[in-house]
């Protein structure tokens, strides 16, 4: 259930020890499609993952729309003795319902890394400490990817793994690259496209991504932006910053 960064990982690994994989993600992306393994069946609902699968293993957020998505009702679907694990977020998963339905038999195992009082001392819970990022490679990995993040913001206005921003990236091929964060609100880009055409400025390529009430955009030109142009950008309604890389 979740087919990201870390779940397309497990599916394929899974594949490779020989196992039948389904998967089921409402909000897959491209780029996590490009990461799983063709031989991943893919499930319409969780309804029926959970009644085909055997093991049941959790890589989502812990949101408003996910907390205790394993709950009472969808233990009921689980395919009688199936395992659940769950090494995602302690939220994701109802643990006094994951006790009733180990009580009763139709859950077979319970493995995770949150070891609540509710599940200590029970042959069908295999219970581990919560390491989460806390390794050391982890913590050098995740040094070495905001360095590298950052540094492709202040060189080439991509922004990845941001909370309050979206996920905007686009590859550089030549030309000027103008980048601006502007309000989510209509109009915004079409006035920044107007004062472009106005100063003759050919647009190469750009990308608009929007996240919640912020936008952010990246348009690669042909020529360098005068200051006129940006002093102009700027001063267009809802443009919060402009920058010129």
């Amino acid at each position: 259930v979740g087919l990201g960064a870390i779940g397309s990982m497990v599916a394929n690994m899974a594949l490779e020890m020989g196992m039948q994989v389904a998967g089921y993600d409402p909000a897959l992306s491209v780029e996590a499609a490009w990461r799983l393994s063709s031989r991943v069946e893919r499930m319409e609902s969780l309804e029926a993952l959970l009644k085909a699968s055997d093991f049941v293993t959790l890589h989502v957020p812990a949101i408003e729309q996910t907390r205790h998505l394993i709950n009472a009702a969808a233990l009921l679907r689980f395919k009688p003795g199936s395992k659940l694990l769950n090494f995602a977020r302690e939220e994701i998963v109802d643990a006094e319902a994951v006790v009733a339905a180990l009580d009763d038999g139709r859950l077979g195992g319970y493995i995770t890394d949150f070891p609540l009082p509710v599940l200590l001392g029970r042959d069908d819970c295999l219970l581990f400490p919560h390491l989460g990022a806390s390794t050391g490679e982890a913590e050098e990995n995740c040094a070495v990817m905001a360095a590298e993040q950052l540094m492709d913001f202040l060189e080439n206005g991509n922004i990845v793994n941001s909370v309050n921003y979206p996920q905007t990236r686009m590859a550089r091929d030549g030309g000027y690259r103008i980048t601006f964060a502007n309000e989510n609100v209509p109009r915004v880009l079409g006035t920044v496209l107007s004062v472009l055409a106005d100063h003759e400025v050919n647009v190469i390529d750009m990308v608009n991504k929007s996240l919640h009430d912020m936008a952010y955009n990246i348009i690669d030109v042909e020529t360098e932006p005068t200051p006129e142009i940006i002093e102009a950008i700027a001063a267009a309604e809802g443009v919060k910053h402009v920058r010129v890389l």
